[in-house]
């Protein structure tokens, strides 16, 4: 691959972070009087650790790799526009894309004025990677992948994604928001060994902490550092950090609830396998199921007249016809079949 200096935009390389007041001293302190902060109030007074080492400590143990390689942002969708905002410069590089997947990669593109070159998937949803590298020329700089991908909830076949990373000279984002639903291992244990590997997950899934908007990436202690020289200081409050740090203690509860709901999706399937109207249930890895029916706008608008949402993807890349349902509680799931059942549409 062609080395960092070499993929880096060079204004990035030159760029001089904010220094905060917490960044210029180590240790405890006693009395903080370096940052205009009100001293009453306390602790929602204080600026939160800007590097987030308690966290990170936490984070490290749990994914067995360094703090020095974890990044943390605001939700996932900044270590995606921090990524861009790094390598990509803006009306003369691209990225190249999957479709159908996640949308923001392509929001986050236009906003930074970078082309996004969208490669189908084969019609079993799996990477094209001749494709994928016939699409990318001397200015794609990053190539994003979603596995579990998003909307279609399958992973990528393995030796495809290592044919990517091994091939491609640029940086490969493997997004694993859907990662611990899956029975497929993350790839996590392969970033000592491809520095132009960057993974994001998430705690808005299996976490069930959508609410804290907490995302990370995981890459080499040179890319890290870079992310955290363009993030604003304090991108990750105080809140957040606490409540993180509580439910990451009690693992426990986050493999209860994903064993939970991989048991409700296996019945969620079983009835919608009744359903006259649903042509295709699609193999799922993720938290959700993608099926595809022969009339989704009169479900999808019968479902919300009944104040049940799901989501509609029949507009969407190869889901013409797709409705997407995401794995509730059995309740839930109960309601929604109970629904479904009654939706005035004919099928078989």
């Amino acid at each position: 691959m062609k080395s960092l200096d070499q993929l880096l935009r060079s204004n990035i390389k030159e760029l001089k972070p904010y220094s905060s007041a917490r960044d210029e001293y180590n240790g405890e302190a006693a009395v903080f009087l370096d940052a205009n902060e009100n001293p009453f109030n306390s602790p929602y007074n204080r600026y939160p650790d800007p590097h987030q080492r308690e966290l990170k400590a936490r984070i490290a143990e749990i994914k067995c790799l360094p703090a020095e390689n974890i990044f943390l942002g605001n939700g996932s969708d900044e270590a995606i526009d921090i990524t861009i905002r790094a390598f990509c410069e803006p009306g003369i590089d691209n990225i190249v894309s999957i479709s159908p997947t996640y949308g923001m990669y392509q929001v986050a593109a236009d906003i930074n004025n970078i082309e996004v070159r969208k490669v189908l998937l084969t019609a079993d949803f799996q990477l094209d990677t001749r494709a994928i590298f016939d699409a990318a020329d001397e200015n794609t700089k990053i190539i994003f992948l979603c596995s579990p991908n998003n909307p279609t909830g399958n992973c990528f076949r393995k030796e495809d994604i290592g044919e990517i990373i091994n091939t491609f000279q640029g940086i490969v984002i493997i997004d694993e928001a859907y990662i611990d639903f899956a029975p497929e291992k993350s790839w996590l244990p392969e970033l000592k060994n491809n520095p132009n590997l960057i993974i994001f997950q998430t705690f808005s899934k299996a976490w069930g902490m959508a609410g804290i908007r907490l995302g990370m990436a995981f890459a080499e202690k040179s890319i890290i550092n870079v992310f955290s020289k363009i993030k604003y200081p304090y991108n990750v409050n105080n809140l957040t950090q606490k409540k993180a740090l509580e439910l990451l203690n009690k693992s426990q509860n986050m493999q209860k609830w994903v064993e939970e709901l991989l048991s409700e999706k296996q019945n969620l399937i079983a009835q919608l396998k009744k359903m006259p109207f649903v042509q295709t249930i699609y193999p799922s890895d993720a938290n959700f199921i993608l099926i595809k029916t022969d009339a989704p706008k009169k479900i999808y608008n019968f479902l919300v007249e009944n104040k049940i949402i799901i989501r509609d993807r029949s507009n969407v890349a190869l889901c013409e016809g797709c409705l997407r349902i995401t794995v509730g509680t059995p309740e839930e799931n109960r309601k929604l079949i109970e629904t479904m059942k009654r939706a005035p549409v004919s099928g078989g």
